[in-house]
């Protein structure tokens, strides 16, 4: 029995339409597999899937490759360039839909992560990211962020990890209540079978994210990608080497983070300051 192909969007962006060429190409050439395509172009099958999926820019060269396979005329030559270098209209769409899918989600902040905030410290948060929004923005914002936490609780969540600095537990973000509920809403996640949750110390001294966060993903696919924010960019990391190199940064911040047993004390004991 063969497996259903993903669900392609060509209308989303110009690597989504790039992606969904390939596939109807393939349909009008007698239903080609994406095994033959790769065998003819001499090309990796599971690269070939990213790319139609949008999960993965094209490489130079492919374009030539598939219109000579195709007999398609330049076609893929003429999107290749759009495909190339787009960027995101929103920079967090494609990241957002990509964490949607995610059936590992592993992140560093050093701000209490979106997914774990409350309502009243995320308010904060989001006022704070962005002093001169109107109240009405802000309060979108904070719906939207709610709204993605529902997945966290969700009958078949993804597996998450969490590693967030120690600043989180000590830097009030608004009165003593709103922190005291803030804190026994990540002991209690830290006890979800489906997460771990780690606290970076300050004795573990300089690491690679001081200045900002990083997200891993793996995706249905097996994929892998990376995204780095700052207080005002954000970058998405989908080439193979570089997400490559990302994960293996992930892999030192949980390394030189305290235990999930230790962070968790520590959440419970510093919840008894609040």
């Amino acid at each position: 029995m063969g497996f259903a192909e993903r669900e392609l969007h060509p209308e989303r962006s110009p690597r989504d339409l790039y992606g969904s060429e390939i596939r109807r190409h393939r349909e009008l050439a007698g239903k080609m597999t994406l095994t033959r395509l790769a065998e003819i172009l001499n090309f990796s099958k599971a690269h070939l899937s990213r790319i139609e999926c949008a999960e993965s820019p094209p490489p130079p060269g492919l374009s030539e490759k598939l219109d000579v396979a195709f007999g398609t005329d330049g076609l893929f030559v003429r999107l290749y360039p759009h495909a190339k270098v787009y960027q995101l209209p929103d920079r967090y769409r494609r990241y957002m839909q990509l964490a949607s899918e995610a059936v590992v989600f592993e992140a560093y902040t050093n701000t209490i992560h979106g997914l774990l905030q409350t309502p009243a410290i995320a308010w904060e948060l989001l006022r704070a990211g962005d002093p001169f929004a109107p109240d009405r923005e802000i309060d979108n914002k904070v719906k939207a962020r709610l709204e993605r936490q529902q997945r966290l609780h969700g009958p078949m969540p993804p597996r998450y990890w969490f590693v967030m600095d120690e600043s989180v537990l000590r830097r009030s973000a608004k009165g003593r209540t709103e922190m005291r509920s803030q804190l026994e809403l990540l002991a209690d996640v830290a006890k979800m079978r489906h997460v771990t949750f780690q606290i970076m110390p300050f004795s573990a001294g300089f690491h690679s994210e001081l200045g900002g966060s990083l997200t891993i993903l793996t995706l249905p696919s097996g994929n892998v990608v990376g995204y780095e924010e700052g207080s005002r960019t954000g970058t998405l990391i989908e080439e193979r080497d570089e997400a490559a190199t990302r994960r293996a940064y992930y892999d030192l911040l949980r390394a030189q983070a305290l235990s999930p047993r230790e962070s968790l004390e520590l959440t419970e004991s510093q919840l008894q300051q609040w």
